[in-house]
């Protein structure tokens, strides 16, 4: 049921879900007051995000991709049926490894966003995820990275930009160290930000509709 002051969110995850923690944290503190977390659904089995959120008292899911035996068309409904079923219609991408289809991206547009952990269009796209983007920017030599959220379409990491923030790249970074810092100083940032700021353009298109 539509919630007149508030946004629905779902948050897609996979693994930790430290992104998912900033989330919930900043729905506690207020970083966050147009949406609420309505749930959480992962696509892999035992994911951590799963406990944070049921810490939280977030109705969770999980969806396994690798259940579905490469018929991703069946993942993506089974995933949308989840996701309707918690009337949620933001759908935040918070660590998520599932490439999702054009059908499915077309389907929610500009109702999915994603954070990744470079300035795009830096090392971005296809097979750039987790310590491989550190690891990339830290071999070019560059002296800013950081991260950014952006809306999702079919193309990895190529929907339109919402929000970025910088990172100091430091002497004697390892990609560990740089992947931490990247999530403190932008993620964990900039990610709520943007969640509150697409919420609130949703609440102000159904006020105009």
């Amino acid at each position: 049921m539509e919630n007149k002051n508030r946004v629905g969110i779902c948050v897609l995850v996979s693994g930790g879900g430290t992104n998912l923690q900033a989330l919930i944290d900043a729905c506690a503190s207020g970083v966050i007051t147009s949406g609420e977390i309505v749930a959480v659904i992962s696509d892999t089995e035992g994911a951590y995000a799963l406990e944070r959120a049921a810490k939280a008292g977030i109705r969770c899911a999980t969806v396994p991709k690798k259940a579905f035996g490469g018929d991703h068309p069946l993942f993506e409904q089974t995933l949308e049926k989840e996701i309707e079923k918690a009337g949620a219609e933001l759908i935040v991408l918070a660590g998520f490894f599932s490439i999702l289809s054009e059908n499915f991206t077309t389907r929610h547009a500009r109702r999915i966003i994603n954070v990744h952990p470079s300035l795009i269009p830096a090392f971005c796209g296809k097979g750039f995820y987790g310590l491989r983007v550190h690891e990339a920017a830290l071999a070019r030599g560059v002296k800013l990275t950081g991260a950014t959220v952006h809306f999702v379409n079919e193309i990895p990491d190529g929907g339109e930009i919402i929000m970025q923030k910088a990172v100091s790249v430091r002497e004697g970074d390892t990609p560990e160290v740089l992947q931490k810092r990247v999530m403190r100083e932008a993620e964990w940032v900039i990610l709520p930000e943007a969640t509150e700021k697409v919420c609130r353009e949703i609440l102000a298109s159904r006020r105009d509709s």
